[in-house]
């Protein structure tokens, strides 16, 4: 990494009044950061900003009680609520339950490419309504006090991408920070990022821009930083059994040194933790996500297949530990 930019990443990052002492971010991602990942996450990464799993804002308004994807631990700021709907009035409303949980700020999802989210007018389906998405922006800013954030994608296909008009009126609407996706919604999670629109929509803005798509390795994350000017990069897919990205990417940033990375002993035995969390946190429900998370962590080692198949259909936190702890012996 230039020293050019070392020097341009070495300030905190500053999204409106919020200081973040890491240009790292780790994504929402959904049915994934919970408060358990969440937890693992900030064990490697203590200064990053953290996002929650996307809440439904109008959903939310017919329910009474908040949902868990909304639990925030005192000790894991800083952190982020992720929101998305296509109504206004109704995010609005959700921004401010999302503050009174704890939210440091309120990020507006604008790029999830799902057809049930799009269906509805949410995710990206708001890049091809940008009077929608304004509204939306100004009806958040105005009801809450806290920095308002939207993640988006570059366009909605080859033949329309519009991010930097996009991007230009979200920041005349009052974000203080974009989150850019280096894809279309046509391309969900194929192919490669397109970092250049990222370094293209940083020429345009004055708000911070997060580049996100592709940052799966140290290498990846400082050459994107160099190639596109962005304030910082978002972690996501890449972090899937791998809670310790974000930690080495920040540890690089800030020292220019590498961190060894985690040996297969000690990703199982992180794995471990996380199977124990999930179920003193969520019980049986716990156990069934924990099979999905157990299947990422599981790779790359002499045995990990078996292991992987016989931990995707464990019935009990005491048969996955057990199947951990035999592994873990026989390294």
């Amino acid at each position: 990494m230039s020293e050019s930019v070392r020097s341009r990443l070495s300030p905190p990052l500053a999204i409106g009044n919020v200081v973040v002492h890491s240009r790292v971010l780790q994504s929402p991602l959904s049915g994934v950061t919970d408060r358990v990942f969440r937890r693992l996450v900030r064990r490697y990464a203590p200064d990053s900003m953290l996002y929650t799993e996307m809440v439904h804002a109008t959903r939310l308004s017919h329910v009474k009680d908040l949902p868990r994807i909304m639990e925030v631990d005192p000790k894991e700021h800083p952190i982020s609520i992720q929101l998305f709907d296509c109504r206004p009035d109704f995010l609005g409303e959700a921004a401010q339950r999302a503050v009174q949980e704890g939210a440091d700020t309120i990020d507006i999802n604008m790029g999830c490419p799902v057809n049930k989210i799009t269906k509805k007018g949410g995710g990206s389906s708001l890049l091809r309504d940008p009077q929608t998405a304004v509204a939306i922006v100004q009806a958040v800013v105005k009801a809450v006090e806290v920095p308002v954030t939207v993640k988006t994608r570059i366009g909605w296909d080859e033949h329309e991408i519009n991010i930097l008009e996009f991007a230009q009126r979200l920041e005349e609407a009052g974000a203080q920070m974009i989150t850019l996706h280096g894809r279309t919604r046509a391309q969900g999670y194929a192919g490669p990022a397109r970092w250049d629109w990222i370094g293209k929509v940083k020429q345009v803005l004055s708000i911070p821009v997060i580049a996100n798509g592709d940052i799966n390795s140290v290498e990846a994350a400082v050459q994107c930083l160099d190639q596109t000017g962005a304030d910082g990069v978002m972690c996501s897919r890449a972090t899937l059994g791998y809670p310790f990205l974000v930690g080495e990417i920040d540890h690089f940033l800030k020292t220019g040194q590498r961190l060894d990375p985690p040996s297969v002993k000690e990703r199982l035995s992180c794995a471990q933790v996380h199977l124990q969390d999930l179920w003193v946190y969520k019980g049986d429900r716990g156990i069934q996500q924990a099979r999905k998370h157990m299947t990422w962590y599981v790779k790359g080692f002499e045995g990990a297949a078996d292991l992987r198949d016989r931990l995707c259909r464990i019935q009990s936190v005491e048969e996955g530990t057990q199947l951990l702890q035999a592994a873990i012996a026989a390294l």
